[in-house]
């Protein structure tokens, strides 16, 4: 071989060398979740264990929240891109300049809602009954509920996440998930009825994705594939959870089959992932409507003042067009 020939091919090999590290290479995302893994974060577990996340070249690290997490502290401090929030805080958080931005919600409706005993046939029956109300809950549900349907402050009494007080008690309901409280609940007392409160017009996302405007600066497009992919991890999610759920289980050894099944048949009953605007626009959409609606109700009742520049609290490029729709739309379209 002749001596440029070598040279061309040990250039060649140095060019692979320092270039195949760089294509391979993945853009990494830490997600912060709301709570330890459960089947309310089934379509964030189903992208990684379908691989639709690596095929958008993104390593995404899912780390659990739970009680002790506080999910804004660690987005703030840069130990976290993402991290799943409520409405409430990041319109909250909005107001007192705190950098956070909401880009997408995983569902257009809250999961939060009531768990009574068997008279309560709606929640216009509530007055005379003691509502167990967590402290959250009190910035946030609570003064929803109570405005709307004319109920006093002294039927709340404090909830410990411990649901004997409403098994104890005929009068008493309690704020549940119906995720969550009511499997249990419905277990120990088959007549339990449930009231979705975003049935009922209560106005905030669920699962809402929350992020900080450097990276919505800096890594625009990255941030875009992830919410693509987290959108269809969730319409993968609903179409087969095996997957997710043993990640899922993998993550949290306490969660069983049979509570997993339950979340995804609440998940499905109530619509939350693929009902509202997203059977239209897609899963993950947001609109400026629905956060008017939010922060209209928070000034309201006094969550929120009212010359708060509501509008920097979330960002609707990265749902706009995103158009990933459920699977029975997506098919009918096609």
């Amino acid at each position: 071989m002749s001596t440029a020939k070598v040279c061309r091919c040990r250039a060649a090999l140095v060019c692979a060398l320092l270039i195949t590290p760089l294509a391979q290479a993945s853009d990494k995302i830490v997600l912060l979740t709301s709570w330890y893994a459960q089947a309310e974060q089934g379509g964030f577990y189903q992208a990684v264990a379908e691989g639709l996340y690596a095929r958008q070249g993104l390593d995404v690290t899912i780390r659990m929240g739970g009680p002790q997490v506080n999910g804004m502290q660690l987005l703030l401090s840069r130990q976290a891109d993402v991290i799943i929030n409520y409405d409430l805080q990041v319109l909250k958080s909005m107001e007192q300049q705190l950098p956070v931005v909401a880009v997408a919600a995983a569902f257009q409706g809250e999961p939060q809602g009531l768990m009574a005993h068997a008279d309560v046939a709606d929640l216009t029956q509530l007055k005379g009954k003691h509502i167990l109300v967590s402290t959250s809950g009190q910035q946030t549900w609570w003064p929803w509920l109570k405005q709307k349907y004319g109920l006093d402050e002294s039927q709340a009494r404090p909830y410990t996440f411990n649901l004997q007080p409403f098994l104890n008690d005929p009068n008493t309901a309690q704020q549940a998930y119906a995720s969550s409280e009511l499997f249990q609940g419905r277990k120990a007392e088959q007549g339990a009825r449930f009231f979705l409160f975003a049935e009922a017009g209560y106005p905030p996302y669920g699962s809402t994705l929350v992020t900080r405007p450097d990276v919505i600066e800096q890594r625009p497009e990255v941030l875009q594939r992830f919410i693509e992919a987290t959108m269809q991890g969730w319409r993968s999610y609903l179409a087969n959870p095996a997957p997710g759920n043993e990640l899922i289980k993998q993550a949290n050894p306490n969660m069983s089959d049979e509570l997993l099944s339950w979340g995804v048949s609440t998940l499905k009953q109530y619509r939350l992932v693929d009902g509202g605007d997203a059977q239209t626009q897609g899963i993950g959409v947001m609109t400026d409507a629905r956060w008017q609606a939010t922060r209209d109700f928070m000034v309201e009742a006094g969550l929120l003042k009212a010359d708060a520049d509501w509008r920097k609290a979330y960002d609707t490029r990265f749902v706009k067009d995103l158009n990933v729709l459920p699977l029975a739309q997506s098919q009918a379209s096609q």
